[in-house]
């Protein structure tokens, strides 16, 4: 990795090794093509995909246009991109981002997707969002149990789907309390 800068640190349970998040850049670009290539070996990527998972695309999302812009993030843990997290729909205009993650099947169980989750709320609550969307496949158990547990209320959208919102307000009271 080229740069060694830290934009937010985290240490899951019982583990030494620290989260970095970083923005998407060309540097971590390299590392998140492995992380996507793993979901897709797994079978996962059906689960998650709010962009091709090529290098130009990924590059692309490191240079956005002028005006408001959508958030791309990865986690960094001993130099491996361990995930990748994303609010989007600023750029077309919405006022409340649509959130994504996607975390590398070897660092599942260690409180990385829970990290990765929080990390975006203060991004989108440091960006003045008071609210968050998101959609979950309704057997994607996992991912609804942390959807829930973070304050998401999850509504039927489809017969396969579900979409849940959170107040960032909320979630941001009960983390002082």
């Amino acid at each position: 990795m080229a740069s060694d800068t830290v934009f937010g640190t985290f240490t899951p349970p019982g583990r030494a090794a620290r989260l970095a998040y970083r923005p998407l850049a060309d540097d971590t670009v390299g590392g998140l093509v492995d992380l996507l290539a793993a979901l897709v070996t797994s079978g996962e990527a059906r689960a998650f995909h709010p962009h091709a998972f090529d290098r130009h695309t990924l590059e692309a999302l490191c240079r956005p246009a002028a005006g408001p812009r959508d958030e791309y993030w990865v986690a960094v843990e001993d130099r491996q991109v361990v995930a990748y997290g994303l609010l989007r729909g600023w750029s077309e205009g919405y006022e409340v981002p649509s959130l994504g993650i996607a975390v590398h099947p070897s660092a599942r169980g260690r409180g990385v997707a829970r990290s990765m989750m929080e990390h975006l709320h203060d991004v989108a609550r440091d960006r003045g969002a008071i609210r968050v969307r998101l959609k979950v496949y309704r057997d994607n158990a996992a991912a609804i149990r942390l959807y829930a547990a973070l304050g998401y209320r999850l509504e039927p959208l489809n017969d396969r789907e579900f979409l849940g919102f959170t107040e960032l307000d909320r979630l941001e009271k009960e983390s002082a309390a």
